[in-house]
């Protein structure tokens, strides 16, 4: 799996490809804009320059902080792209550290689904679209917990349902990327359709 640092990287280079533009004028832009939300950052990039959701999204997510070096020569190691104000430092800080690229990749299935809004919290972060559809964050130091917020999940060994009255109405545990899998992607897209 590819380090996450990189795949940021080469996501922000292939992004000033598409716009002709740099990140430092991206952010000309949205700071020309006078808008503070992320969301309706995101929303900026993808009318005036056609990004998709996940290229808009981390263009605004830099806004305002230390940009990588984008034109490091070919094959030099990449410069830290995350910032010390990046949430999921702290998430993922310590024995959790290694958890990171499996949250990413979980990241990965879920932005392929559509817009939804990343709200951080202390241990995890929250997705939303119209309501909470899910949470991801670390358990333990080996397991990643997923809730999901959808009615009528099957019953599943690998579905916990939560009491009445809890954030999430089931979760579930991943420790690999082959957990994350067409049945893990099903109930997620069931959690992120009835959140519209």
């Amino acid at each position: 799996m590819a380090d996450p640092q990189t795949a940021t990287l080469t996501q922000l280079r292939n992004i000033q490809g598409k716009t002709q533009k740099t990140i430092a004028e991206l952010h000309a832009v949205i700071a020309a804009s006078g808008l503070s939300k992320t969301g309706e950052q995101r929303k900026l990039l993808m009318e005036q320059f056609k990004l998709g959701y996940g290229d808009a999204n981390v263009v605004a997510l830099f806004y305002g902080k230390l940009i990588p070096e984008l034109q490091a020569a070919p094959g030099a190691a990449p410069k830290p792209v995350l910032t010390e104000s990046d949430p999921l430092d702290a998430i993922y800080a310590g024995p959790k550290a290694p958890l990171r690229p499996l949250h990413q990749s979980i990241m990965a299935v879920l932005q392929a689904m559509g817009d939804f809004e990343v709200a951080p919290k202390k241990s995890y972060v929250s997705l939303r679209r119209k309501k909470q559809f899910a949470m991801v964050g670390p358990a333990t130091k080996d397991l990643i917990e997923i809730g999901i917020n959808a009615k009528d999940l099957p019953s599943h060994p690998r579905l916990k349902v939560q009491p009445p009255g809890a954030m999430c109405q089931a979760t579930t545990r991943v420790g690999h990327i082959d957990e994350v899998d067409a049945t893990l992607t099903g109930w997620l897209k069931q959690a992120f359709d009835s959140a519209a």
